[in-house]
């Protein structure tokens, strides 16, 4: 069972965000509705919630400022913000804080429940990509299969996380308890492509997709795939494409005519 906390000052909100919630997830929720910020921290505390959706604009204690309460106490709690109002400094602050989702309203049932099902695909992963490394550090001679397994759900681990700015070979090599040199070799070998560049093309491929909005600015895309730094991205976009991320959004043009 996942246990959802929502938090928005508005009643309509919470009741519409409630409804979509239940219809959608049923018995497989624990769903805590609260109305501010600062009841949002108490009951995350206390709840032990795995999934916040945090109106970002509540009186008092935003919804930036109760995550950040929030993830000091439990880092691995997954947060999905929402807000009314679409501004870049937003969103920004929302993947700073290692936000999963940043939905825009009014919510849109099956953006919603598209997010929180992400979301929980990602706690599921982390809890399957925790067992498997814990089953073959407890074995001192792995073999081939165990070591396949955990790549598998290390790369599923990354297919839903590499817009994380904090992933990197050594962060995920500490989460798994593997030295991060054997790590590397290990994933090198079991994925056929360095660490790096793995989760460079999924960022990229991302990116492409995203590229498609002519609403996104590149910056603004830089942040959502897992870059803190423009140039990096288009230096990073450039290489993989041969086009920078300008040039790739004329091409888009210019086949859709």
């Amino acid at each position: 069972m996942f246990r959802i906390l929502v938090a928005d000052d508005e009643k309509a909100e919470r009741e519409l965000l409630s409804n979509y919630l239940k219809e959608a997830f049923g018995a497989t929720i624990d769903l805590r509705v609260v109305e501010n910020g600062r009841q949002a921290v108490t009951m995350a505390t206390i709840t032990e919630s795995d999934i916040l959706l945090l109106d970002i604009e509540m009186p008092g204690l935003s919804g930036l400022e109760a995550a950040k309460q929030i993830i000091a106490q439990r880092e691995d709690v997954k947060i999905i913000f929402i807000t009314a109002f679409p501004l870049f400094s937003y969103a920004q602050e929302a993947l700073k804080l290692g936000a999963l989702d940043y939905i825009l309203k009014p919510v849109n049932r099956d953006n919603l429940i598209a997010a929180v099902k992400r979301t929980m695909e990602l706690i599921e992963a982390q809890k399957q990509l925790s067992q498997v490394a814990s089953q073959i550090n407890k074995i001192k001679d792995d073999n081939d299969e165990n070591e396949n397994v955990l790549i598998q759900k290390v790369r599923r681990y990354l297919e839903l996380n590499y817009m994380k700015l904090d992933i990197s070979l050594d962060s995920i090599s500490e989460m798994i308890n593997l030295n991060s040199t054997y790590f590397s070799a290990l994933f090198k070998k079991e994925a056929g492509v360095n660490f790096l560049d793995y989760l460079t093309d999924l960022r990229i491929n991302a990116a492409k997709e995203y590229l498609r909005d002519p609403l996104k600015s590149s910056s603004e895309i830089a942040s959502l795939v897992g870059y803190d730094s423009g140039g990096y991205f288009t230096r990073a976009f450039k290489k993989r494409t041969g086009m920078t991320p300008t040039e790739y959004r004329k091409s888009i043009k210019r086949n859709s005519l």
